[in-house]
């Protein structure tokens, strides 16, 4: 069955796209809309790689399958480039969250770097007050067509430039304003969570929940920073950390596994994985397994107890969706609706919510896979 980023996929029967989802790790300038980047780089009188939305669309993954984080990164210079002004800012976090709704998903965490939206003379607040607007706006579009949403924002500092401490301070005064956690990204690789621990002191010390990139284009000591200097609650991506796991045998279909300090402290303590597949072999994530699908970590680490969760990271630059994640993790894997609802369970579980809502979360996830 031939799906993409705009398709629908079924699995016994069901509609994935109509199950309820949630959405962890899923970038704002990750997700435009290829019509809307063109509308905003005429008005702003930006050149662009093409100059309609389906070859726009072509040029985003031929970007994406350049197997280098850095490269695949190199993209989203273009989408930044029409961030710059609060008219964008709001109406492209109001199509993302349309966008969210229509994929099915109930509940969503938007992760952007205010710090990369200040070049047209925005200040820091001002951005994050558009970008709010922009997703209440989504959500109000959302609920006149009957459907239920909610999306948090989480902002992100970039790991390779000095303003880490700036950006917790900004994040923790928008809490219950729309900001629901603290996040680093950008160039993994030499730039560690320790190089920003000031900053996670000082969200450690107003108890903010925070979520640290690690595990994607470096490797377990990247992890253990992010758990140690960053205090991460959740591992963004940590596909990596299967680095730590040493197959020692199999029997028949059952494989033995040595499981090495960090997998250990990672699985018992139920650190969720923020793992998105596609994106993961995009980047080079998983070169050390393999090169396609079936030889994602992903079901190794599920099978032996971790929280994984599944996430498009970048709907635009993969051309994909997280109905499409689940599709493509299912035929690798053949994976049940069972297993897509542990995926959904586990990231409602993780989701920056107090528990009271993470409960109710949960209670739509069971109610709508029952249905």
């Amino acid at each position: 069955m031939s799906i993409d980023q705009h398709g629908d996929a079924g699995l016994e029967g069901v509609s994935l796209r109509g199950l309820p989802k949630v959405s962890l790790h899923d970038h704002l300038d990750g997700g435009v809309r290829p019509a809307t980047i063109l509308e905003l780089a005429e008005e702003a009188g930006l050149k662009t790689p093409a100059s309609d939305a389906k070859t726009l669309d072509a040029w985003f993954a031929k970007q994406g399958e350049s197997g280098s984080l850095v490269e695949y990164l190199k993209s989203f210079e273009l989408t930044t480039s029409v961030m710059q002004t609060e008219a964008a800012l709001t109406r492209i976090a109001r199509e993302f969250v349309e966008d969210l709704a229509h994929d099915g998903v109930v509940y969503g965490e938007m992760r952007w770097a205010p710090e990369q939206h200040v070049a047209g003379g925005l200040t820091l607040e001002q951005a994050v007050d558009a970008i709010q607007d922009g997703i209440e706006e989504g959500e109000d579009a959302v609920a006149s067509r009957g459907q239920d949403i909610r999306v948090g924002q989480l902002i992100t500092a970039m790991r390779h430039t000095d303003r880490s401490l700036e950006i917790a301070k900004l994040a923790v005064d928008y809490r219950g304003r729309g900001v629901v956690g603290f996040d680093i990204a950008g160039a993994e690789d030499g730039f560690p969570a320790s190089r920003h621990r000031e900053a996670f002191d000082y969200l450690a010390a107003n108890f903010f929940p925070t979520t640290v990139h690690a595990g994607e284009a470096a490797g377990l000591d990247s992890i253990r920073s992010a758990l140690i200097d960053g205090r991460a609650l959740r591992l963004g991506h940590g596909v990596r950390l299967a680095e730590d796991l040493d197959v020692v045998g199999r029997d028949d279909e059952e494989v033995r596994v040595q499981f090495g300090d960090l997998a250990r402290w990672v699985r018992d303590r139920e650190i969720p994985l923020e793992l998105s597949p596609s994106s993961n072999l995009q980047t080079g994530a998983i070169a050390a397994w393999g090169t396609e699908m079936v030889d994602h970590p992903f079901d190794l680490l599920y099978q032996l107890g971790f929280a994984v969760t599944v996430n498009v990271d970048n709907r635009t630059m993969s051309r994909t969706s997280l109905t499409r994640e689940l599709k493509l993790l299912s035929d690798a894997f053949e994976y049940t609706l069972e297993d897509i609802e542990a995926f959904q369970l586990n990231a409602a579980a993780a989701a920056f919510l107090a528990v009271e809502e993470r409960e109710e979360l949960i209670e739509i996830i069971a109610e709508g896979f029952e249905k």
